[in-house]
């Protein structure tokens, strides 16, 4: 049976815990997954595709707009091979979702700026809107045209890629989701995180930069007050049409 490859950045405090959340949110188990910690030695010269179902990229504290002289050399690592995986993934039209830095490396690959300087979302839930061709888009159709979902970033992609189509956008964040071809996916927000999620990752990050420690707590009560399925439900989504594709072949 092919499994699906997650590809991590995150340190150790959290990696596991946002490796779980994959698990959870989109209905996986161990067993069915190949997990590849970047941060430690990049990505694997040996990874073959063919035996992947897709590919899940996820988030983390590096940014792809940093300064190339102020990355570390694993972040410069783990980008290079990243841009190499999706060069196949792009030409072959490659099932994919890349969350948060997911939507960040492949916006930068397909040429698109990726920046500090507008579209930054604060540590909350934002009002996320489908368009209209999300509407007909298989990982959104039927669910509601405006569902709410946990954000929390300093860079954002300021438009979207020529080849691409806009699925979803929010007020803060213009372009939140969207599709290159048929079966590559990238989102601004985290199709991963639920409430027990962005606690923990509020505590781990609470003196990175993303909000004033001293509001730790307040973020915690506002997010135990959000109610936050429909992102899960199109990570569960990806997953269910790639894995029958993939094992039916």
């Amino acid at each position: 049976m092919k499994k699906f490859l997650i590809l991590q950045l995150r340190p150790d405090e959290i990696a596991d815990t946002e490796f779980q959340a994959f698990l959870k949110c989109g209905g996986l188990v161990e067993q069915e997954v190949h997990r590849v910690r970047m941060e430690v030695n990049g990505i694997p010269d040996d990874i073959v595709l063919d035996n992947y179902c897709g590919v899940i990229v996820g988030g983390g504290p590096s940014n792809v707009s940093d300064d190339e002289l102020k990355k570390c050399d694993i972040q410069k690592k783990f980008e290079k091979d990243l841009y190499v995986l999706l060069d196949e993934v792009v030409q072959r039209d490659f099932p994919f979702m890349g969350a948060c830095y997911g939507v960040g490396i492949l916006s930068q690959h397909q040429g698109v700026c990726v920046s500090k300087e507008r579209y930054s979302e604060d540590v909350s839930a934002v009002t996320v809107k489908v368009t209209d061709d999300g509407k007909e888009d298989a990982l959104l159709k039927d669910l509601p045209e405006e569902f709410r979902a946990f954000v929390g970033h300093k860079e954002a992609c300021q438009g979207v890629p020529k080849s691409g189509v806009l699925l979803a956008s929010s007020d803060t964040c213009p372009v939140q989701m969207y599709r290159i071809k048929n079966n590559i996916y990238a989102t601004q927000f985290h199709p991963e995180m639920d409430t027990d999620e962005i606690i923990n990752r509020i505590n781990v990050y609470k003196y990175a930069g993303y909000f004033p420690p001293e509001d730790a707590q307040k973020l915690i009560s506002a997010a135990k007050e959000e109610n936050v399925t429909v992102p899960q439900e199109i990570l569960r989504r990806f997953v269910k049409k790639y894995n029958i594709m993939s094992n039916k072949k």
